[in-house]
């Protein structure tokens, strides 16, 4: 079985609330899927299996139309939605990896790395989050402000993979102009125009 990468997606219509100083709701909608977007391809170039966790019908539906399966959740937020991932692939007998929705700068050997060790992952986010969580048994989520401190202390003896592509999620203005000014992130301004 292939690894299953699990991707939380909130609704693209209501989800970036944190850019509304920056973008319009059309824009944000838009960025929200072309990022989504981004990130399920490069699982898939990285070989690796891309799954959305989502509670919005319309999330679910755009996800099919692309080809990609999609999970429900419950709407109770990130830490529950990745949980549902996590459970459904374990219940496959699939690895998994909860990887967050909104990583502009991945590459697929940023995914690579992060699927080469055999036990416990994580990868950081420059703002102490975690973009990425792997672990071989059921854990506990805690996303949020300083989760990977919390989610390091209840991995055992977890592999840190730092890379360039997991430190930049989208989350506000500044991560998005400092997306932007990257060539990695430049693929955004068409979606932006």
């Amino acid at each position: 079985m292939p690894t299953v990468v699990i991707i939380p997606v909130k609704s693209f219509r209501l989800g970036k609330q944190r850019l509304a100083s920056a973008l319009e709701d059309g824009q944000r909608s838009r960025l929200g899927r072309a990022l989504a977007t981004h990130v399920a391809e490069t699982v898939e170039q990285a070989g690796l299996l891309a799954t959305f966790v989502t509670d919005d019908p319309d999330v679910a539906a755009w996800a099919a139309s692309t080809g990609f399966p999609s999970l429900p959740d419950s709407g109770q937020g990130l830490n529950a939605a990745a949980a549902a991932g996590a459970e459904w692939a374990s219940q496959s007998k699939s690895r998994w990896i909860v990887l967050h929705s909104d990583l502009p700068l991945l590459h697929s050997e940023d995914l690579r790395a992060l699927a080469q060790p055999d036990g416990d992952v994580i990868a950081p986010s420059s703002d102490g989050g975690t973009s990425a969580i792997s672990a071989r048994r059921p854990i506990e989520f805690a996303f949020g402000p300083a989760s990977f401190h919390k989610h390091l202390a209840r991995l055992d003896s977890p592999e840190i993979v730092t890379r360039q592509g997991f430190l930049l999620d989208v989350d506000s203005p500044a991560d998005l102009a400092s997306a932007l000014s990257h060539q990695r992130g430049r693929w955004m301004e068409r979606t932006l125009a």
